[in-house]
Order: structure tokens, then C-alpha cells, then sequence
């Protein structure tokens, strides 16, 4: 995938995967944001989804809503390199949920300074080993 623009296959839009995620994720924060993260490994070489949500009970009205996944899908989109060339190099990518916080608007270089925080320790998180659990014979999880 060559430039800047997003593509569906990045889109995270399946209900199952939605629902492990947010089952089996980690949660990590720079505020105004918080991400729901799932390390998956892939050898196809698949690209990092998101998803992003922005809660009504935090922000009222839809124009605010809007505006705010907007700033966070453009801070996405520009900073992203941040984090696909550390994942591709060992064989993993993401599943993401960006979950704004705050009650009131964001500026712009606000989320983007937040994007690019979260962006860093999603890939420190994944190149630090394997974040998942391993299974002993008995189907049971050990650290």
C-alpha cells in the first residue's frame, strides 16, 4: 500500500474481533486518549486495523463527535509510520480502539502529540516479546 490514504483492509469492522479486543486487549493511555490494543502474529504481511470511538456521554452533540474522529483519524493517518515498519519487522500487527476521553474538544496538536505517545508504546509493547499468553498442554495460560 503505497501513500498516506487509508484503506478498508485497515478499517477494524468485524464484530468478533471488536468483542476479543476488548475481551483480551491491553489498555494503554495518553491523554485525551486511550487505546484497547490485541498483538496478533501474521505472515501475509496484514495491516494494522483501528477503530475509533468517540462517546456521546463525553461529547454531547454529533458535529463535536465528528470532529474529534476526524482529528484523530487524520493524527492516525499521518503518524502511523511510527508504528507499521516496527511491527512488519517482526511479524506482528495490531488490532487498535481509540477511545477519546475527554469532555471537552481536543486541538488538533493535542491528539496528535497523544497519537504519536500512544503509537510508541504500542510498538515498544509489541517488540518487547510476546505479549500473548502461551498455552500448557492442559489448555491453561501461563506467564
Amino acid at each position: 500500500m503505497k501513500g498516506n490514504r487509508l484503506y478498508k483492509c485497515e478499517k477494524l469492522c468485524s464484530r468478533t474481533a471488536i468483542n476479543g479486543l476488548f475481551a483480551d486487549g491491553r489498555n494503554m493511555v495518553a491523554y485525551p486518549l486511550r487505546a484497547m490494543v490485541a498483538i496478533k502474529t501474521c505472515d501475509d504481511g496484514a495491516a494494522t486495523r483501528f477503530m475509533i470511538t468517540v462517546p456521546k456521554k463525553k461529547i454531547r452533540t454529533a458535529v463535536g463527535r465528528v470532529l474529534v474522529r476526524r482529528r484523530i483519524r487524520e493524527a492516525y493517518r499521518l503518524n502511523r509510520a511510527l508504528l507499521s515498519p516496527r511491527l512488519g519487522s517482526i511479524g506482528n500487527r495490531a488490532d487498535i480502539a481509540f477511545i477519546y476521553m475527554d469532555k471537552s474538544i481536543a486541538t488538533y496538536a493535542t491528539i496528535d502529540a497523544a497519537m504519536k505517545v500512544l503509537l510508541d508504546k504500542i510498538a515498544s509493547y509489541a517488540e518487547a516479546g510476546n505479549p500473548h499468553k502461551e498455552q500448557d498442554n492442559n489448555g491453561n495460560g501461563t506467564d
